[in-house]
């Protein structure tokens, strides 16, 4: 298949020069007199290499640099100019420009510079679909913990990670939901394959349609070229859609319809694609609760839920903190290049009392400032950023009846495995009373 060049330039011998020795050459061809006629071509078809003229009337070179520099499926772009200054070939580079070359030039010498930018961009947009990946392939995926809690979870993701079936991952924030859904993935027969992630709670509704799904050209003001979505790049791979919770409820319904059939049209398009792909979702919020107030499409919800895995909070599993704390300490002393040999006892007690609000996550940032403070081999209660009184004060006292209660509520509920009828029958109150109480010590369970 040929490059596919558009020669953008105001002189009517120079594109007719250029278009008929450049197709002599084996490239597929076509003109534009002037910026506007430039991009309304731009929008009706695909092409490789721009060689483009700066001083032209209406919209010249530059502008139609700033319109297509925010479009990653933009072609690579050469300037052509027979009126050079410094100034604008440094405006030109800044714009985005691939090369810059002056009239008179040689055609052997542009011809290498073409080929350059047609490689250039072909691997700019293998990169734009990989990076992702690449990041999340070499971002460590271990697991750390030694709590009941900890093991279940490891044995169900061994159990479910073979399978294609929909997983939906709910707890809250901070508990490691992208951890879990990218070691499913790694465990996954999909594991060669592209994991793409989608954060559904930073975009517009138009921008993740378009994201998720692509668009076609002229599907909207900048959509200068076909962009491939999400879904695409993730084809025999798996989709990992973060704060599903989030998302529009116009576009559950495209991908209800997508889960259930594989197919999916881009943004403007009227044809029918379709991608093998396996969808990991992820939640803080109630789902349950998001139906009933008309926010979340409850089909959408039981399509997601065909396996579900809750991630417990921090404080439901205090016996992973101490393995937690020794392995974020040993990632950023090694960071940072300080010899820690580790934590005081006191330290351990106060991380293990504290009631994390914010999850590994919190817990993570703790150690990551007590490394960056200590200046001992030990790090101390002085370098642990916690306020607790509770903790700080004397964190091996007595404990007092609220925390005797609520270890006792959670040992029952462990017995009865969550079962809050049996539970509120041996705890000796009704079930609303454990309700109350589970909302009051902020257990989930």
């Amino acid at each position: 298949m040929s490059i596919r060049v558009l020669i953008v330039d105001d002189e009517e011998p120079v594109r007719r020069l250029l278009s008929r020795e450049l197709q002599r050459k084996g490239f597929s061809t076509d003109t534009a007199n002037d910026g506007n006629d430039a991009l309304r071509k731009l929008k009706k078809e695909s092409f490789d290499v721009i060689l483009l003229d700066i001083v032209m009337p209406g919209i010249d070179g530059i502008d139609v640099m700033k319109r297509l520099r925010n479009d990653p499926a933009s072609p690579a772009i050469i300037v052509l100019t027979g009126k050079a200054t410094v100034e604008t070939a440094v405006d030109a580079m800044k714009n985005g420009a691939f090369d810059y070359l002056t009239k008179p030039y040689k055609l052997e010498e542009l011809i290498i510079v073409i080929n350059r930018a047609y490689e250039d961009r072909r691997l700019r947009q293998e990169n734009l679909i990989l990076h992702k990946e690449l990041t999340r392939r070499e971002r460590p995926d271990q697991f750390v913990g030694k709590s009941r809690q900890y093991k279940d979870l490891l044995k169900l993701i061994d159990k479910i990670a073979p399978t294609d079936s929909t997983v939906l991952l709910q707890g809250e924030s901070g508990t490691g939901k992208e951890l879990v859904a990218n070691y499913i993935w790694k465990k996954s027969l999909r594991s060669e394959k592209p994991f793409i992630a989608l954060n559904c709670s930073t975009l517009s509704e138009n921008l993740m349609e378009s994201e998720l799904f692509g668009h076609e050209k002229g599907a909207f003001t900048s959509a200068y070229s076909v962009k491939h979505g999400l879904v695409e790049a993730a084809d025999k791979g798996t989709l990992f859609l973060d704060e599903i919770g989030e998302m529009p409820i116009s576009l559950q319904a495209k991908l209800l319809r997508f889960l259930d059939s594989g197919e999916f049209r881009r943004v403007g398009g009227n044809k029918n694609l379709k991608a093998d792909v396996r969808v990991i979702a992820a939640t803080n919020r109630n789902l349950e609760e998001a139906i009933k107030k008309g926010e979340f499409r409850d089909d959408l919800y039981y399509r997601l839920n065909v396996i579900n895995i809750t991630i417990p909070p921090l404080r439901e599993r205090k016996e992973d903190i101490r393995p937690l704390a020794e392995y974020f300490l040993q990632k950023y002393r090694r960071r940072v290049l300080k010899d820690i040999k580790g934590f005081d006892e006191k330290t351990l007690k106060i991380l293990e009392c504290y009631n994390w609000p914010g999850n590994i996550r919190e817990l993570e940032n703790v150690i990551e400032r007590a490394v960056i403070l200590c200046d001992s081999d030990t790090i101390t209660p002085a370098e642990i950023a916690i306020t607790d009184k509770v903790c700080t004060e004397d964190p091996g006292a007595t404990p007092s009846l609220q925390e005797i209660e609520r270890e006792y509520i959670l040992k029952v509920l462990k017995q009865t495995g969550g079962n809050q009828t049996k539970a509120s029958k041996i705890l000796g109150i009704d079930r609303k009373t454990l309700y109350l109480k589970l909302k009051k010590y902020g257990i989930s369970f």
